[in-house]
């Protein structure tokens, strides 16, 4: 089976109601690990994750997938800041992905049960999904995600505004992720998380990737004044 990655992104440009999201921009996008976005706010981190997900459409430029359009959005998945919830128990809502694409109702919820488990979930399975606390329906929201087995997914945020004990979950389910072989892509504000997890980092500002390379590097040494003044929790100007 042939990867969607690398991705490749040439000359994108987004702009919105006169505003420029991203500036003209080429990007590669390949191999394995964690690659942590970051950024000031307004930088464009989570216009740059949905550009490359398919999303949104660039006003100028393309993105390319290492297999057909079409394969390559069959084999990605995306988790929201804000998770969106069916109107259903948290079973379904796992079980949803599967039933859509085909599976069969019995397999779908045992599938479901599983990585109920997996989150720490188990007992929650009949519990409508809305009644789940911000930390719960996140994890929902990122097994949701990887119940289809995604080659590689993109992040948003997806710890903003939860617990330590929440955040620390998360986290580990995105260890074992990655280590069983599927790509992430994040978006964080939080440089604790950044420093645990990335392989490494791409860091925009004014809708432009400054820097990008391994994450101890970027640590480190940082290459730009931008960068440097992030890191040290200064205004980016």
């Amino acid at each position: 089976m042939v990867s969607l990655l690398p991705i490749t992104a040439r000359g994108v440009n987004v702009i919105r109601n006169g505003k420029t999201l991203l500036a003209p921009l080429d990007l590669e996008l390949s191999g394995g690990g964690l690659t942590i976005v970051l950024g000031p706010n307004g930088a464009g981190k989570s216009t740059l994750l949905r550009v490359l997900h398919g999303l949104e459409r660039p006003s100028e430029g393309r993105v390319r997938y290492a297999c057909a359009r079409a394969e390559a959005f069959k084999r990605q998945a995306f988790v929201f800041q804000a998770p969106i919830m069916l109107r259903r128990t948290a079973l379904a809502n796992l079980a949803y992905p599967l039933r859509v694409h085909g599976q069969g109702r019995a397999e779908a919820e045992k599938q479901a049960l599983t990585w109920l488990e997996t989150i720490g979930l188990g007992e929650h399975g009949q519990i409508r999904a809305s009644r789940l606390s911000g930390g719960e329906r996140q994890k929902l929201a990122l097994a949701r995600a990887l119940i289809r087995k995604p080659e590689l997914l993109f992040l948003d945020e997806p710890c903003a505004n939860l617990d330590g004990q929440s955040i620390r979950d998360i986290e580990a389910i995105l260890q074992d992720v990655r280590a069983s072989g599927t790509r992430l892509v994040m978006a964080t504000h939080d440089l604790g998380q950044a420093r645990r997890l990335a392989d490494d980092v791409l860091f925009l500002h004014g809708g432009r990737v400054l820097e990008q390379g391994a994450a101890d590097a970027f640590f480190n040494a940082p290459q730009t004044p931008q960068a440097k003044a992030f890191l040290q929790g200064d205004l980016v100007i």
